[in-house]
Parts: structure tokens; C-alpha cells; sequence
């Protein structure tokens, strides 16, 4: 028997109505139809996320560990197994696909050490292989570090055909752009929202070719596992993948774990990561590029004012030269 966790449902209910419904429902079903076809036994609690259910298994044939991932595809997740290959292939750092069924996204993964996420090294959990930090502000700082590593290698890797584009998502914020400044209530707030959409359009034609992982937070790094080869690294999983620029990555680091004293700091060792310290305007305006693609997402369900955090990165960044 496999129980969904109440908070999955609640979250498909919510954001994807019928069909989060139906998957919720449909659950059970495919847990049990891979588990059998898959030659996999239950090895663990379900874990899971906004989107996804996760089981940890062992494959029998061989006794490899592995983790059996169940989710709703869509735009966001559709490219995820192409994405994983890719960045396999290229030696990049991402979890290891072991098996992907099309017809219903149903991914076999290698299994991570989900109990060391990096989000511990920035609350003082130390770092794999190395030697525990001094300090909550340097135990913070190394894992931006970290991140910024493990970013620079994905962004390295050419975007596969068919992916989806930040060109597309870059006109359809823009589109919207007017409409999300004038719902805000508070000028101060519309000020600053048409101010990022400037600079988005300042870089719009231009929108790059590298392959994204869109959603590189604390949490969305593992460390890997002895038994897979993986001891000491980190290694990234969970990616909502597109084809764009790098510097469109860096929004969740700065937003995860936020700190609004350490946002240019962090900013700062991000670019550096990936080259772009000679190009921070760009790196800027794709970061604002997120402030405005949440904010109009957030005005589409209703908000009248800025996420708090959004607001102050925004600011921030935009007193960067």
C-alpha cells in the first residue's frame, strides 16, 4: 500500500485542479505497476515535493539503491529525463537517470543521500569530504559557494533541441508586464516591478542557448552516496529545465535561505562562478527578469503587492553597477 502524504494532495488540489485530482488518484496504481515491472522493492518512508512522489527502492536484480520518482508532467517537468541525460552525458553533476517511462514521465533515479541536502551545509552541517565550517555566515557563504560550482557545470552544457525557451517565456512576461505594474496598490512596489521589466528588456533578444535547470536552490542539491561512486560530491536533481541564459539561474540562490544583507554577496560569487563577473548587467537583468516573472504570476492568482523578499533583491540588485 502506498499512502500519499496529505501535504501532495493538498498542493495537487490546489495548483492543478482535474488533473492534480486525477493524479493523486492514479498514484497508487503506477507506484505499484513500476515497483513490479521496474523489478524494484520498497527501501524507505515516501519522500515528496510540491510536484512529485518519491519512493526510495532497490533494484533487485542487482541491488543497486535507487529512487522510483512519480510526477504530474508538464511544460516544467516534461524535459526533465532529456535534461538528466544530457548533463549525464556530459559529466556535469546531475542525479543519474536509471529508467524513464514516456507515456507517464515515471523516472527511475539514482539514489542520493537525501539526508545531507546542501541547505544543511548553510544551517552548519559541514561539507562532504571536507571539514566543518566555523560560523553560520561562513557555513552560509560555502554553500552559495557550492551551488555556484554545481551551477557553473550545468550552464556549461548546450540546451538539447525541443527544450523549452527563456526567448518564449521572456515574451510572454514582457506581454504581461504592463498589466502585473498597474495591479500592484502600492507605487513604490510599480516602480520597481516596470524598472525590472526594462531590464529584461534590455537583454530580451539575446536570450542564450545553454541548458538551464531553472529551479537550483539549497534543497534541489544532494550529496551523493559512496555506493554509487559519488562520495564527496554534490550532485543536482529535481530540474524544471529550458534553454536560456545562465544568468536566469540565479534568482533562487538568492531567494532560498534569503538574507537580504548577503543578496549582492551572493550575487557577487554566482557571477564569478560562471564567468559573468564582466557581464554583471546582463546577469542583473535576468535576475530581475524572475522578480518580474513571479510577480506576474503571483497578479494572474490575485496578489496586489510584491513577494517581501522579491521586493528586496530587486532593490538590491537593481543598486548594482
Amino acid at each position: 500500500m502506498i499512502d500519499i502524504p496529505d501535504e501532495l494532495i493538498a498542493t495537487q488540489y490546489a495548483y492543478n485542479g482535474a488533473a492534480g485530482r486525477a493524479f493523486v488518484a492514479a498514484l497508487p496504481g503506477l507506484a505499484g505497476r513500476f515497483l513490479e515491472e521496474w523489478g524494484l522493492r520498497r527501501d524507505g518512508a515516501a519522500m515528496y515535493g510540491m510536484c512529485a512522489l518519491v519512493l526510495p527502492v532497490v533494484r533487485e536484480a542487482d541491488g543497486v539503491p535507487a529512487a522510483l520518482k512519480l510526477q504530474l508532467v508538464d511544460e516544467e517537468t516534461v524535459g526533465e529525463p532529456v535534461a538528466l541525460r544530457a548533463w549525464g552525458a556530459a559529466g556535469a553533476g546531475a542525479v543519474g537517470v536509471l529508467g524513464h517511462d514516456p507515456g507517464t514521465g515515471a523516472l527511475l533515479l539514482e539514489r542520493l543521500d537525501e539526508g545531507r541536502p546542501l541547505s544543511g551545509v548553510a544551517g552548519g552541517g559541514g561539507v562532504p569530504g571536507g571539514s566543518r565550517l566555523v560560523g553560520e555566515a561562513a557555513d552560509a557563504r560555502r554553500a552559495v559557494t557550492v551551488l555556484g560550482e554545481v551551477l557553473a557545470r550545468l550552464a556549461a552544457v548546450p540546451a538539447p533541441a525541443g527544450l523549452r525557451t527563456l526567448g518564449d517565456a521572456v515574451e510572454r512576461m514582457l506581454a504581461a508586464a504592463p498589466e502585473a505594474v498597474g495591479r500592484l496598490a502600492d507605487e513604490e512596489e510599480r516602480r520597481l516591478l516596470a524598472d525590472c521589466a526594462a531590464a529584461v528588456r534590455e537583454v530580451a533578444g539575446e536570450p542564450g542557448d545553454r541548458l538551464l535547470h531553472w529551479d537550483l536552490h539549497y534543497d534541489n542539491i544532494l550529496a551523493g552516496r559512496a555506493d554509487a561512486g559519488r562520495a564527496g560530491e554534490w550532485v543536482a536533481l529535481d530540474p524544471k529545465p529550458l534553454a536560456g541564459d545562465p544568468g536566469f539561474e540565479l534568482f533562487p540562490a538568492l531567494d532560498n535561505l534569503f538574507d537580504a544583507g548577503e543578496v549582492v554577496w551572493r550575487f557577487d560569487a554566482l557571477t564569478e562562478a560562471l564567468g559573468m563577473e564582466r557581464d554583471r548587467g546582463r546577469a542583473r537583468a535576468w535576475t530581475l527578469g524572475r522578480v518580474l516573472q513571479n510577480a506576474v504570476w503571483a497578479v494572474g492568482d490575485g496578489e496586489r503587492e510584491l513577494a517581501p523578499d522579491h521586493a528586496e533583491i530587486a532593490r538590491r540588485l537593481l543598486g548594482v553597477s
